[in-house]
């Protein structure tokens, strides 16, 4: 049975899987994504890049309000795809997963089944992980918990950033995407069930609460907290009365012990915060109502 594909996704993080697909010559037969949504200070509608992609490639495209709507629901099923493809999309309803005659599998951005949840990559990095990878899978009722086809390891090192690693995660994700199609081209998978452990660990939704730094805890954790949420969300703290944001930040082996926990000092060119054990060195940063820039050059207008 030749495959007919509807692939689903929104972000930048989804586009090289989708055109791996189409320079691969597989017939993908529709692309689901998000409503164009109002971004920037304009407030100019822009559409996701998922579908600036498939435009571009002459695919047709849905974009759903409601993903249960019967109207969609019709749409979808006129595709007569027989397999679907997740990537960085929300929760779908089983009425759509459920649809296909080959299932439909997700990428997921962590080795399930640790770090099930919406920010594997952010949470993985915030607990000092050395290494993570990417996951293919079938969907199920619960959220992240299908039977795994495939899965590659990458290794974490230490001056990775959310950013960083979404990268090499992203690229190595697509090709872990191009593998299972084409298993599942030549009937070659064999899923298998994840394993339950009570040491799972997961990985929410991020909220801005959740970004706050806490300078009670070891500069080691910190460090690790920030490079988590950089470039974002971005860990945040205040400075005189202002949100500060935290983009990068290195560890002093400075304990200083006339310093309590979320004390600042500073000798004109570098700015440090005491953490619970040590002081952390801040690199760049971004002062409420200012852009993004280097320690140094913030010092140049700021002074404690």
């Amino acid at each position: 049975m030749d495959l007919r594909i509807v692939f689903i996704g929104t972000p930048e993080f989804a586009v090289p899987s989708l055109q791996l697909l189409v320079e691969q010559g597989f017939s993908v037969v529709g692309v689901v994504t998000a409503p164009d949504k109002p971004k920037g200070r304009g407030q100019k509608v822009i559409p996701s890049p998922v579908k600036e992609y498939a435009l571009s490639q002459g695919l047709h495209v849905l974009q759903p309000t409601n993903l249960k709507s019967l109207q969609f629901l019709e749409e979808l099923r006129s595709l007569q795809a027989n397999l679907q493809i997740v990537v960085a999309f929300r929760m779908l309803p089983e009425a759509v997963w459920a649809m296909p005659v080959k299932g439909t599998f997700n990428l997921h951005a962590s080795l399930l089944p640790q770090y099930r949840g919406a920010a594997p990559i952010n949470w993985a990095l915030i607990n000092g992980e050395t290494e993570t990878g990417v996951t293919t899978f079938f969907l199920k009722h619960e959220i992240d918990t299908g039977s795994i086809i495939f899965q590659e390891r990458e290794e974490i090192r230490l001056d990775d950033d959310a950013g960083s690693l979404y990268t090499r995660l992203m690229q190595k994700g697509s090709w872990l995407v191009l593998r299972t199609v084409q298993a599942i081209a030549a009937n070659t998978v064999v899923a298998q069930p994840q394993p339950e452990s009570a040491a799972l660990k997961h990985a929410p939704k991020i909220f801005k609460e959740t970004c706050q730094i806490n300078w009670q805890l070891p500069a080691g954790q910190l460090y690790n907290f920030v490079r988590g949420l950089s470039p974002y969300p971005a860990a945040w703290t205040e400075l005189q009365g202002k949100n500060l944001k935290i983009y990068k930040a290195t560890l002093t082996g400075k304990p200083a012990p006339d310093k309590n926990p979320g004390e600042w000092l500073s000798d004109g060119r570098h700015l440090y915060c005491k953490a619970a054990d040590e002081l952390l060195q801040i690199e760049e940063l971004q002062l409420e109502g200012k852009r993004r820039m280097s320690t140094e050059e913030f010092l140049r207008g700021f002074h404690l």
